[in-house]
């Protein structure tokens, strides 16, 4: 059973790292990795506040959704991080939010709206993705 990413935040601000799962492991939330493990609290240190901004912003229902962290190596270009917000029941990604692409060295969102087919937003940084916002 998945937890919600109400309760991953909610821990996280206390210095628990839940996993999506519920358990509090070695890996920090991260699905994935091919940088050192020791490394893996940092970039998760850098992702939480990151992933309550996006869900604060876009207003993603905290019951209904948990947060994965996958580190990504591609062929050309730098390890980068994102951040993947699902929806509880289906498991089925509904954002991809890469700070910084080891691709296009730029800030990436994507999601299920367009079926991930072209990122919704790409540009310097997720500041500018928040100006883009209607609220």
């Amino acid at each position: 059973m998945k937890v919600t990413l109400g309760h991953q935040l909610e821990a996280f601000s206390k210095g628990i790292y839940l996993d999506s799962d519920g358990t509090e492991g070695g890996c920090f939330n991260f699905y994935d990795w091919f940088c050192g493990g020791k490394s893996l609290k940092g970039k998760a240190n850098k992702l939480f506040p990151m992933v309550r901004r996006f869900a604060k912003k876009m207003n993603i229902d905290l019951s209904k959704h948990y947060v994965f962290f996958k580190n990504n190596a591609p062929l050309t270009g730098s390890l980068y991080d994102d951040f993947r917000i699902c929806d509880i029941k289906s498991g089925e990604v509904v954002w991809t939010v890469i700070p910084k692409s080891g691709h296009s060295f730029m800030c990436e969102v994507w999601g299920a709206e367009n079926e991930f087919k072209t990122p919704i937003f790409k540009g310097k940084n997720l500041s500018e993705f928040y100006k883009t916002l209607t609220n």
